[in-house]
């Protein structure tokens, strides 16, 4: 299979880390944003073709793109990849308006690609060990307790560059959490309220949120989020349930003791990433619809706009 990668960034190594797992895929263009950063990550993994044009880069010989694009392109990208008949995976989210969302959404149904969005919770292995219980009826979510901590006073990247665009904690962090709140219980969310702290000064964005939800068995989600935390970054899922209480850590899982809890023939790999590509990929080969599908996901997008709401009101 011919991928386009587009996106040189922090989270397009790890795709192209991942990628490179996976059998007979092949990463034929990158089209990134900046030159001298796009070429020496295609001569670094040996791509052949690099462009600062995604529009060109879909003109070739491709199966599908891979999206690990900036925040407020998402969905332009992603429709502009699906009408030239390309399978998408976007990098979370899909969208920062819901709107945009919606249109992802509705050309997906027009067009008939394969069109999926990272979001990587749910593949991630220690995830994946709760959800099969939960669906087996082993364990019941009764509060879902999440920590989403970076030190990002400055507008850098992961790897310590400087970010071309601004992150957001609501509309990209809390997405991950929002979205998995939904998919480990199998409900919709129903109500949910955030608030956040002062803007900063030169990013223009909230430093600190916090955010509530709940859905109708009553199970509660209580989501912190900040880029001011000078210590452990990350995020950490405290999973409350009715028989024993775990934490995720990524793709690893202990107990309420910090026990470690045996992953083990969960996956057929312990990355994250790795597996929710070969999600896209095992979909597109065998013409299904993937687990976080762009339809899947319109759900978390619906909270995030009334979380959103919900600040205005206060």
């Amino acid at each position: 299979m011919k991928i386009i990668l587009a996106g040189e960034g922090a989270i397009g190594h790890k795709h192209m880390a991942a990628l490179r797992r996976i059998d007979d895929v092949e990463v034929v263009a990158l089209a990134g944003g900046i030159a001298d950063d796009t070429e020496a990550f295609a001569s670094e993994f040996g791509i052949e073709r690099w462009t600062t044009d995604l529009g060109e880069a879909l003109t070739l010989d491709a199966d599908a793109a891979i999206l690990a694009t900036p925040t407020q392109l998402h969905a332009a990208q992603a429709i502009e990849t699906m009408r030239a008949g390309k399978h998408v995976l976007v990098e979370i989210p899909m969208a920062d308006t819901l709107a945009d969302s919606e249109a992802v959404v509705r050309v997906q149904q027009e067009t008939g690609v394969t069109a999926m969005v990272c979001h990587t919770r749910r593949f991630n292995p220690s995830h994946q060990w709760i959800h099969e219980r939960i669906q087996r009826g082993e364990l019941t979510l009764q509060h879902l307790v999440v920590e989403t901590f970076f030190f990002r006073r400055e507008n850098r990247n992961a790897l310590g560059k400087p970010r071309t665009w601004t992150d957001h904690l609501l509309w990209h962090h809390s997405c991950h959490t929002v979205d998995l709140f939904g998919y480990q219980t199998g409900q919709r969310i129903t109500a949910g309220w955030a608030q956040q702290g002062p803007t900063h000064p030169e990013l223009g964005i909230a430093m600190d949120m916090t955010i509530g939800m709940s859905v109708p068995s009553g199970a509660l989600c209580t989501l912190s989020l900040s880029f001011n935390n000078d210590g452990p970054l990350g995020t950490f899922f405290r999973y409350i349930c009715n028989n024993g209480t775990y934490i995720a850590r990524y793709d690893d899982l202990v107990d309420g003791y910090d026990n470690p809890v045996d992953l083990s023939g969960v996956a057929i790999s312990d990355d994250g990433i790795e597996l929710q590509d070969r999600e896209f990929i095992s979909a597109i080969r065998e013409g299904r619809e993937p687990n976080a599908s762009v339809a899947q996901c319109l759900g978390a997008m619906e909270t995030i706009d009334m979380l959103e709401k919900s600040m205005s009101e206060r």
